[in-house]
């Protein structure tokens, strides 16, 4: 048992260490240096350290829970691995450039955000039986709103049009969480502590998700100059994604703990 038990924290732990090794690579092929003055670049240091030891955390914590949570921090633990991946390498097109990175960012999102609107269908999942119709339609709304947003940021339609369809894609989400079956089977059927959990985590769809195009107006809508509009714009979507991955694990992770008690 014990040797099973270390040898799962070894592999763990390997993997962490891997995550740095791929930054350090990563980072030596630009030779740029961060410059105390980037306020932007520091804050993609800041998170993606950040993200590589909530990965750490969360995939080591899988062995305080019972077998039906265990996906759920799973998942939490992919979702902090594939954005901290990603923040390696736009943390590096910032530095060696200073321009924003917007296609690893909308690949990042496109892996990340779909697996936020999961773990909703897998908390309640692991407490009662749940149709599909709940995954596919949380997901759907996440692909307008992504779709919506890349298109306009990536030059290929209107700005603002794209930015209409993105929020229309976010409006459907928080339909489906606020007054939909998601919503309603949380309500009742899920035990105090899964209500106040998913409640949590959909105020963070909320508020969180908010400051998305909080950025991608003063990035593309101000009609500021573009450096500092672009300033703006990535220093808004970094802290948003600390709230948005890290945290958002950080409440499954203690609503599984409180049911594997």
């Amino acid at each position: 048992m014990f040797q099973g038990f270390f040898k799962s924290v070894k592999n763990k732990c390997l993997l962490g260490l891997s995550l740095l090794g791929a930054s350090t690579s990563v980072f030596a092929t630009t030779g740029q240096v961060l410059q105390s003055s980037d306020f932007v670049g520091i804050t993609f240091w800041l998170i993606s350290m950040a993200l590589v030891a909530s990965t750490a955390f969360f995939f080591l914590e899988r062995d305080r829970v019972v077998g039906k949570w265990k996906t759920s921090l799973t998942v939490s633990g992919l979702v902090t691995l594939v954005a901290a991946v990603h923040y390696f390498y736009m943390r590096d097109v910032w530095v060696a450039t200073g321009s924003t990175p917007t296609v690893y960012r909308y690949i990042d999102w496109l892996i990340t955000v779909p697996l936020l609107m999961i773990e909703f269908y897998l908390i309640l999942s692991a407490i009662t039986k749940v149709s599909t119709g709940v995954f596919w339609r949380l997901v759907i709304g996440t692909l307008v709103m992504l779709v919506g947003g890349y298109v306009g940021e990536a030059g290929y339609a209107d700005v603002m049009t794209s930015f209409i369809v993105g929020m229309l894609g976010w409006f459907y989400i928080l339909y489906e969480i606020f007054a939909g079956e998601a919503s309603k089977i949380s309500a009742n059927k899920a035990p105090k502590t899964v209500q106040k959990a998913f409640n949590t985590m959909r105020l963070i769809v909320t508020f969180g998700w908010a400051i998305y195009p909080l950025g991608y107006y003063f990035g593309y809508l101000t009609g500021s100059d573009p450096a500092s509009s672009m300033a703006s714009l990535n220093i808004i979507y970094n802290l948003a994604d600390v709230l948005n991955k890290i945290a958002f694990g950080v409440i499954i992770w203690s609503v599984a703990v409180s049911e594997s008690k």
